[in-house]
């Protein structure tokens, strides 16, 4: 009978979300060396606000250069992946499809090495690009005879190009001498450096995703359900284009930003799914705020551990966390 339960009412899911994603702020800002209290953050906040900070004071630098900007990224970024994942797993009519599916994080990876390797900069250009770069060969790859862009063959296409370039970054690494530490923690995924300048360009992927999602919701209802797209008014091929183009555009962008942090594009939209349902209208913004959450959380609990990369900490939770949703839901 678990297909008659009832479930929650989405503004219940709206509030829990909102606030446990305000919680998360709140906890990134006091974790840290220097204890801040939270009345101290909130100073610090308005200071920032109406513009009568004091950069010289060691805490409001703590606060407005350090921790909040690298707050925002992690959020920012969860929030991209996780809506990025929920339009990929619509597009693809698979729950187990993710950000990573098509191969764009595994080419940001590869842009990402050869930039360490040669010392080339920006490095998150060189990630941008060779994602992106990525994107454009399993599309083409990925496109049928009649225009339209089909589900297996962008999987498909997705696994061989990700598998040759996932050589190519470990022959990188291999080749890259002294610089392999920095490759394989740029892999791991850090906001150990993040600046404003990450927020700007991590709000750009995270609300561009977040704006397709709530515009197409109506058409990945249509794709997801395995109807024929054209009889219910739904012009397929422009769908899966925008669709999938603008969550990869944010998924090579978030990347570029983060390293490659996964789970939270996969067990985020697939949590959600089971317990409100399938409807993309409350997926989507749910998504957003749930992985944004969700990585705020992981980034705080990895400066706790001394600056453990980020996505090991998403691989070591996400993993079992997956594993008993998929158990839960049969």
């Amino acid at each position: 009978m678990t297909g008659l339960r009832k479930r929650p009412n989405p503004l219940t899911g709206y509030a829990v979300l909102a606030a446990s994603l305000l919680i998360g702020v709140i906890l990134a800002l006091s974790t840290g060396e220097a204890e801040i209290g939270l009345l101290g953050i909130l100073s610090y906040l308005l200071d920032w606000v109406t513009g009568s900070g004091n950069n010289a004071e060691a805490g409001y630098t703590v606060i407005i250069q350090i921790r909040f900007p690298r707050a925002m990224t992690a959020m920012l970024v969860g929030a991209s992946l996780a809506t990025s994942g929920v339009l990929y797993q619509g597009l693809l009519l698979n729950p187990l499809a993710e950000p990573y599916t098509l191969g764009v994080a595994t080419g940001a990876a590869f842009g990402a090495s050869l930039a360490i390797s040669f010392s080339l900069r920006p490095v998150a250009f060189f990630a941008f690009a060779g994602g992106m770069g990525t994107l454009a060969v399993v599309m083409a790859l990925g496109m049928e005879r009649t225009g339209i862009l089909g589900q297996t063959r962008l999987v498909l296409a997705g696994v061989v190009v990700s598998s040759i370039l996932g050589a190519g970054v470990t022959l990188l690494k291999v080749l890259a001498g002294n610089r392999m530490t920095a490759i394989v923690f740029w892999l791991l995924g850090s906001f150990s450096v993040s600046t404003w300048s990450d927020v700007a360009w991590a709000a750009v992927s995270a609300f561009c995703v977040l704006g397709i999602g709530l515009i197409s919701h109506r058409d990945l209802d249509v794709i997801s359900s395995g109807a024929s797209p054209g009889s219910l008014g739904v012009d397929e091929r422009r769908s899966r284009a925008l669709l999938l183009a603008g969550s990869s555009l944010a998924t090579s962008l978030a990347v570029s930003i983060s390293g490659v942090i996964g789970f939270v594009g996969l067990v985020v939209p697939h949590f959600l799914r089971l317990v409100f349902g399938p409807s993309h209208a409350r997926l989507v913004p749910m998504a957003f705020l749930g992985g944004g959450f969700l990585l705020l959380l992981a980034d705080t609990a990895a400066r706790s551990m001394g600056e453990m990369p980020v996505g090991v900490i998403t691989a070591l939770v996400g993993g079992p966390v997956f594993c008993l949703l998929l158990w839960k839901g049969r």
